[in-house]
């Protein structure tokens, strides 16, 4: 296995790392087992003062942070500056708030006293993708560390500057060791950490194989789980929507961390009354991003993640094209060093295209015409995925009653989705299960004990 960070913009490596022995991990696992028997007797003000630290370290030094990101997976600069920015927000809301989300819950019963108690776990393993590199990470061990467990990472092999940086970061703030641990190891080592009697559970952010195979490892061994996987998000345009705004927000979502992100808007859903000049400004408009280098504040589209990301995009397109795809723009790679493609706009995607139910990972957009709400609706649900979605109305209410029909784990009226420290984050079907971020997401890996007193 190589853990190596490539810059994308160039392809040139930069550095590379030597992964950890299987003894390392098991180790690793003794020390996270020891560590929690001590940071779970911590109170609430201990783990604050460090998740406060841990934010004021990552503000004091964002932008090495920010270019550490960028150099490791690409991302335009400014875009790792408001990632950094967005991890540090993360930890003030979880230091401010895990006291009130654990406290305990009285129970009404009549001639009784009872509540519920919430108490950590364990030790718990994560598995985190590389196209947020700070954020994936900080969303889910945050929670879990104010609220008592230990955690540890199996970061993307292509971002190992970021996966070292945010273990120091967590040593930095005060955490004993063992409380946050960086693994260094090959994907085959998951399963025997998963199955391990100290760990005890698991949350993995990345690709439908990798979630089922995660997954069936934590059933057979009764351990929590919780999967944040693909998605095809929809972007429905009612033919009373703004469509300036319209147009400039479907830009925004398809090419947000250049349409390398989960919801990421990319089937573009267009009632027929106002297709065409949907489509004519959503061309305009994405024809004018400025592909570059991610550093210069100028670039509008940065490259993908790597070169195997970029070719693997256009497989996905020829694919679709060959099926009988229309491509209204782009289609291809720019001829220049690095892993970059172009901005792309493809209609006449049928259901017989082996892309229509895939997620492609790029900035590449599906446009589909529709006679009226109802079939905008039901195309929309025509999906294996679940994760988010948008609609678009000049009417609020309509918005509402659009979006309570989308089967997804999260719906947005007049913008893309987006995720925010105090909104639950997750899918249903094939995006996986269980929430990330606001109250709900520390409660994932929650023992919530019903302690009775008995009679009044």
């Amino acid at each position: 296995m190589t853990i190596t960070s490539i810059n994308p913009a160039t392809n040139e490596t930069i550095k590379s790392f030597d992964p950890m022995t299987k003894d390392d991990a098991m180790d690793a696992i003794d020390a996270a087992h020891t560590a929690f028997q001590a940071w779970r007797k911590t109170s609430f003000d201990q783990r604050k003062a460090c998740l406060q630290k841990f934010a004021s370290l990552l503000r004091t030094d964002a932008d090495e942070y920010a270019r550490m990101i960028t150099l490791d997976m690409g991302k335009r600069i400014s875009e790792s500056q408001y990632e950094i920015e967005y991890c540090a927000n993360i930890s003030e809301f979880y230091a401010n708030g895990a006291e009130e989300f654990l406290a305990d819950q009285p129970m009404n019963i009549d001639g009784a006293d009872a509540y519920l108690h919430h108490q950590p776990l364990g030790v718990l393993m994560g598995v985190m993708p590389w196209n947020f590199p700070f954020y994936q990470v900080v969303r889910f061990a945050v929670p879990n560390i104010m609220a008592g467990n230990t955690i540890m990472v199996k970061h993307a092999s292509n971002v190992p500057q970021c996966a070292l940086a945010i273990e120091e970061l967590f040593h930095d703030c005060g955490l004993a060791d063992g409380v946050y641990t960086n693994l260094f190891i090959p994907s085959e080592f998951v399963g025997a950490i998963v199955s391990d009697s100290r760990v005890q559970g698991v949350s993995l952010t990345g690709s439908e194989p990798a979630g089922a195979a995660v997954a069936a490892i934590a059933g057979r061994n009764l351990k929590r789980s919780v999967l944040e996987l693909g998605g095809n998000d929809p972007f429905i345009v009612l033919e009373d929507a703004d469509l300036d705004h319209a147009i400039e927000q479907a830009v925004k979502g398809r090419t947000v961390n250049a349409g390398q992100s989960c919801v990421a808007s990319k089937r573009f859903i267009v009632v027929k009354d106002v297709a065409d000049e949907f489509l004519n400004g959503f061309k305009k408009l994405m024809s004018a991003l400025k592909l570059g280098d991610p550093m210069d504040d100028d670039t509008t589209l940065s490259p993908l993640s790597s070169e195997d990301a970029a070719v693997n995009v256009q497989k996905q397109v020829q694919s679709a094209i060959d099926a009988g795809a229309t491509v209204i723009l782009g289609g291809d790679r720019p001829d220049c060093d690095g892993a970059y493609f172009n901005p792309t706009i493809l209609t006449d995607v049928t259901k017989d295209s082996p892309t229509f139910d895939q997620e492609i990972f790029g900035p590449v957009a599906t446009v589909y015409v529709v006679e009226d709400e109802a079939e905008a609706i039901k195309l929309a649900n025509d999906s294996s995925y679940g994760l988010g979605g948008s609609v678009y109305t000049a009417d609020i209410e309509r918005g509402r009653r659009v979006a309570e029909q989308i089967e997804t784990g999260m719906m947005f009226v007049n913008q893309p989705t987006k995720s925010q420290s105090e909104l639950p984050f997750g899918g249903i079907k094939n995006s996986g299960y269980g929430r990330e971020l606001s109250h709900l997401g520390i409660l994932e890996f929650i023992n919530k004990k019903l302690i009775h007193l008995g009679s009044k």
